[in-house]
């Protein structure tokens, strides 16, 4: 995409469309100064489009936006299991796709994702109560039941309508880094960063303070990572065992306890990288990772990039 226009951003509305799934992409990447995006919001033809929980959408933009988009959006709607995309529709997200636009499908709009066949052996989710149904209808769809989104480069999935939060700002954060996407989170007054791996729906018969605990145990962690934080010492601060705290811990997150910490010190390490002038030693010693090659060794696993590189890419010009 050259670097003189904005990011172009579609959102595509089907009959049926859930309000808070079209709303979501078209908020988050609202058009101001701190986001250079151009958000369009079409149909299968400009117009009014009859929406589901009561609510109709007048577009001003057909499918023309979709050879205009660098991504597009496909919310999910009513229905998903027993009403097929219209053809027209299929056949010009595959013609956008083919130009080299993203497609990211919002709950149910992985089914009209998964129409086109560009799910078609990937993994891919949409909303739990529909990932039987997903299936089903689409037997060449590897489908997760157990995720809040899944990337897979060119053709993103994601579950029910909060998720398409996480997915938007793991979006943003690709584009623009991790100081926009925290800015956007705190715009929205969502969480930053939620795995994509993090269970969708997870039966507990945990009590509702433990959870909260942890959360707590969260915070007061992002506060100390320039201190050594093993899980003994996260444990003892939620008062539990490390082996419950643990086990709790990947079921809220999607990560252990120490994956989740490594990756909150380089989410820290970006954003250093993105606002400040601190060389990569400091840096490192900021985020409790010790030296710079220590901070270059985690850098390359969790990203496939050095922080040099990261700066060079996302370093804002004061």
């Amino acid at each position: 995409m050259p670097a003189s226009r904005p990011h172009r951003v579609a959102v595509l509305v089907s009959e049926g469309a859930k309000p808070l799934d079209v709303g979501i992409p078209a908020q988050v990447f609202t058009t101001r100064a701190s986001m250079p995006y151009e958000v369009r919001v079409c149909g299968a033809a400009p117009g009014l489009v009859t929406g589901g929980d009561g609510l109709s959408y007048c577009v001003a933009h057909g499918l023309e936006a979709l050879a205009w988009a660098d991504i597009v959006f496909v919310p999910g709607y009513r229905f998903p299991d027993r009403d097929d995309p219209p053809a027209h529709v299929v056949d010009a997200l595959s013609a956008a796709h083919e130009r080299g636009a993203r497609l990211a499908a919002i709950s149910t709009g992985a089914f009209t994702l998964a129409a086109t066949g560009l799910l078609d052996g990937k993994r891919a989710t949409t909303h739990w109560h529909y990932t039987k149904a997903l299936a089903a209808k689409h037997p060449r769809v590897l489908v997760d039941e157990n995720v809040l989104f899944v990337d897979e480069g060119t053709v993103l999935t994601s579950a029910g309508a909060a998720s398409g939060i996480d997915l938007c700002l793991h979006v943003l954060r690709g584009d623009l880094g991790v100081a926009a996407s925290n800015h956007a989170a705190r715009r929205l007054v969502a969480a930053p960063y939620r795995s994509g791996g993090q269970a969708q729906y997870v039966p507990r018969s945990v009590p509702e303070p433990l959870g909260e605990r942890f959360a707590a145990t969260r915070e007061w962690a992002l506060r100390r990572l320039d201190e050594p934080l093993t899980l003994e010492v996260l444990a003892e601060h939620a008062a539990v065992s490390p082996r419950t705290f643990s086990r709790r811990f990947v079921d809220d997150t999607g990560y252990t306890p120490m994956q989740w910490v490594m990756r909150a010190r380089i989410d820290v390490a970006r954003e250093l990288l993105e606002r400040s002038q601190r060389g990569v030693e400091q840096i490192a010693a900021d985020v409790g990772l010790g030296t710079g090659a220590n901070l270059r060794l985690h850098f390359q696993r969790l990203l496939g990039t050095t922080p040099s590189e990261y700066r060079r890419t996302f370093a804002r010009g004061e």
